[in-house]
C-alpha cells in the first residue's frame, strides 16, 4: 500500500505546479490543504472491466488537468470504483506525475457492499462475509443494507483502505447516515452517530484516515422539522463530545445543484438562535462542503435556459455552466462530477481556465436584484 497521506505542504505544491496559469479561486482551503473547486466523482457506471479502465484514465487525466479531489465509496459498482481510483493513484505516483501527498482521496462506508458483482444470493452473501463473522449484528442494519457500528465501520475503513491501496484515506464520510432515522428514534440515532464517531476518531488516531464528514442526500436538506433532517451543528456537537476540541470531524457532502438549491436557499439548519441555510451553518461551524450532483448525473449538461449562458459567461457548454454555478456557490468547497471520458475530464478542466463568478454577478441567479 502507499504510505502517506495528502498534507499541506503536498497540496501546496500541486496547487503551486499544476494551477500555473489558473485563475485565483480554483484552489480552496480543507483543513490547511489546497483542494480544487472541482473534484471527479466515480458513482456511475456498469460493473465491469471496461468502466474499471475508464475511471482510471479519466482519474489520471483529472489530475493532469488541475483536479486533485477524488471521491469514491465502497459500495459504488460493488467496490470497483475504489479499485479504479486505486490503481490509478499507484500509477501516477509511479510514473512521477503526481506524488501521494498531493491528492485528497474521500471514500464513504455505511451500506453493505458486494465484492465486484452482484452475488447470485445477496442475503447468504450479507450473512457469510458479515453477519456470521460477528463484524455485524443483525438489528444493527437498517433498511437490510446500512449499518453504522464501530465494528463495521473499522472493517470497512480496513476494506477501503485495501481497495486504494492507501494507508490513510485522506477524508472518509458516514455515508447516508439519515437512513437510520427510518426504523430508530432520534435518541437512539444520536446515540449511533457519537459511537461511530468515536470509531473514526480511533482511526484518525491510527493514522487510517485523517479527517471524517457525512455524505448525505437528503439529510441536510429536508424541510425544518422533517423526521430526517439532520442537525449540522448536533453532528459537530457529538464530533466534540467524542473527540473534544480537537475533532476531525471537518467535511460534509450533500447535492447542489441548478435544480436542487436547497443548501443555499432553505433555511433549515438551526446554529445558536439562529436558523440559516446548511451552507451558512457550515460556514459558522468551520465545515468544508463538498457537493455533489454537480451536474444532476447528467442532467443539467443539456437545454438550460438561455438566460443562464447570459449570466454565466466565458463557457460554451451547459455542462460547464452548471459546474461553474456550484462552483462559484459562496460556501460550496468542491463541486463533484462525475467523469468517466478523457473528453469529460477535458470539458470540465475549461471550467478550471475560468475565474469563479463573484457575487454580485452570482446573486443575479438567484433574482436578489
Amino acid at each position: 500500500m502507499l504510505a502517506g497521506a495528502a498534507t499541506a505542504e503536498g497540496t501546496g505544491r500541486y496547487a503551486g505546479r499544476v494551477g500555473k496559469g489558473l485563475p485565483a479561486g480554483h484552489f480552496r482551503a480543507l483543513d490547511g490543504h489546497a483542494t480544487s473547486s472541482l473534484g471527479l466523482g466515480t458513482y456511475l457506471g456498469r460493473e465491469d472491466e471496461a468502466t474499471d479502465a475508464l475511471y482510471r484514465r479519466a482519474v489520471a487525466r483529472a489530475l493532469a488537468r488541475g483536479f486533485n479531489v477524488v471521491d469514491t465509496a465502497v459500495n459504488y459498482r460493488h467496490q470497483r470504483s475504489e479499485r479504479a481510483v486505486g490503481a490509478a493513484i499507484a500509477d501516477v505516483v509511479a510514473s512521477g506525475t503526481s506524488a501521494r501527498d498531493e491528492i485528497v482521496v474521500s471514500t464513504k462506508g455505511g451500506y453493505i457492499p458486494f465484492d465486484g458483482a452482484m452475488p447470485a444470493d445477496p442475503g447468504q452473501y450479507v450473512v457469510d462475509t458479515y453477519v456470521e463473522p460477528g463484524i455485524v449484528q443483525p438489528e444493527d442494519v437498517v433498511g437490510g443494507a446500512h449499518c453504522m457500528t464501530p465494528r463495521y465501520l473499522e472493517n470497512q475503513i480496513g476494506r477501503s483502505r485495501a481497495n486504494l491501496g492507501l494507508d490513510t484515506i485522506d477524508v472518509y464520510y458516514l455515508h447516508n447516515p439519515e437512513a437510520q432515522l427510518e426504523e430508530v428514534e432520534r435518541a437512539e440515532f444520536m446515540r449511533r452517530i457519537r459511537a461511530a464517531f468515536g470509531a473514526l476518531e480511533g482511526a484518525v488516531a491510527a493514522g487510517h484516515i485523517g479527517c471524517y464528514g457525512t455524505a448525505t442526500w437528503n439529510g441536510y436538506r429536508e424541510p425544518p422539522g422533517a423526521p430526517g433532517l439532520l442537525s449540522l451543528e448536533e453532528m459537530v456537537t457529538a464530533a466534540k463530545d467524542v473527540g473534544g476540541a480537537g475533532h476531525h470531524f471537518k467535511v460534509i457532502q450533500l447535492p447542489y445543484n441548478l435544480a436542487m438549491p436547497e443548501a443555499v436557499t432553505r433555511a433549515n439548519q438551526p446554529v445558536g438562535k439562529d436558523t440559516v441555510s446548511p451552507l451558512e451553518a457550515a460556514r459558522r461551524l468551520g465545515v468544508y462542503v463538498m457537493a455533489s450532483a454537480s451536474v444532476y448525473q447528467g442532467q443539467l449538461t443539456r437545454n438550460l435556459p438561455p438566460l443562464i449562458a447570459e449570466y454565466l459567461p466565458g463557457l460554451t457548454t451547459d455542462a460547464q455552466r452548471a459546474l461553474q454555478f456550484v462552483r462559484s456557490t459562496p460556501g460550496i468547497g468542491t463541486a463533484l462530477v462525475g467523469m468517466k471520458s478523457l473528453a469529460h475530464v477535458e470539458e470540465n478542466a475549461g471550467v478550471a481556465k475560468v475565474a469563479p463568478m463573484e457575487w454580485d454577478q452570482f446573486k443575479r441567479l438567484f433574482a436578489m436584484e
